[in-house]
């Protein structure tokens, strides 16, 4: 089998689609289709499932997925070698970052990455914390931001210490502390939840702290926690950062006992990168340690 070969796999696997695999790759329909088929015939075993409702992977394509993208990314790693030799900084970097990190670092982040490393390309993947860990796991991506606590078995280096603090309907707290809230103030309020993959720090607080929640709301993304906050449908816990330039009307208070998230750039193997992955990392870890 060919990297054509590989690159044409880990497209239609990626998009699901023979037709915009052919448009991505600037080959067409049949080459796709006949691609895959002479993969599998050389296999011995079916990679994907062709059905109306577009291409999946079978038990295993999906097993190989992760053993042709790191194929895939050694070849790209011997070309930035290769240019670095040759006095270059060229290549591309893969990068998995969570909602509040997307929104409030990573601007900052690929524009002055890119001012320094013009030849560099960057390509960002948002999700949860479970997406990038996985996109991670199976070189989806070269790098990724993620909290420790989320990395579990990935290898992370720490940045910045992000506190959790309690997000209130306005003018709702009238009891308690008027500083702060505490564990006993929350147990007498209704929550509004995130799933534990999108929260997983402040479930980790939750059940630290015996406090077992009431709530009927289980949404996804932090807007839409805060949202309902504000109209009155119960109290949240939110990570500091995510509250920068929050466009409703709450109001915040540092928690009792006090928590953070730590967030970190993780990398399976951080001590063999491509020379483009290895600058960002490099890059990421100069700059913006203990950065809000």
């Amino acid at each position: 089998m060919t990297l054509l070969t590989y690159q044409v796999f880990k497209t239609v696997a990626e998009i699901g689609s023979f037709h915009k695999a052919a448009d991505i790759l600037g080959l067409t329909p049949s080459a796709i289709s006949h691609a895959i088929s002479s993969m599998e015939s050389e296999l011995g075993f079916s990679v994907v499932t062709r059905s109306k409702a577009g291409i999946t992977l079978t038990n295993y394509g999906e097993h190989l997925l992760p053993y042709v993208n790191a194929v895939l990314n050694s070849d790209e790693s011997l070309k930035q070698v290769i240019d670095e030799m040759n006095g270059l900084k060229t290549g591309k970097v893969k990068i998995g970052v969570f909602s509040s990190v997307c929104t409030s670092w990573l601007p900052d982040i690929l524009k002055s990455f890119r001012e320094l490393y013009e030849g560099i390309h960057i390509e960002v993947f948002q999700g949860t914390y479970d997406d990038v860990a996985y996109w991670i796991k199976n070189g989806v991506v070269d790098l990724g931001f993620l909290s420790v606590s989320s990395a579990k078995d990935i290898p992370i280096q720490p940045l910045y210490c992000d506190p959790l603090i309690c997000v209130l309907p306005k003018g709702m707290k009238n009891s308690g502390n008027p500083d702060f809230v505490d564990i006993e103030e929350m147990r007498a309020h209704q929550f509004v939840t995130q799933r534990e993959c999108t929260d997983a720090d402040i479930q980790n607080f939750l059940k630290e702290n015996k406090l077992r929640i009431q709530s009927n709301y289980h949404v996804v993304d932090d807007l839409s926690t805060i949202r309902l906050v504000e109209k009155g449908f119960g109290i949240c816990l939110m990570p500091e950062l995510v509250m920068q330039d929050i466009p409703y009307e709450v109001d915040t208070y540092p928690i009792q006992p006090a928590a953070c998230r730590i967030i970190g750039i993780a990398a399976m193997n951080p001590d063999f990168m491509a020379p483009a992955v290895r600058s960002m990392y490099n890059y990421i870890l100069e700059n913006y340690k203990n950065v809000k």
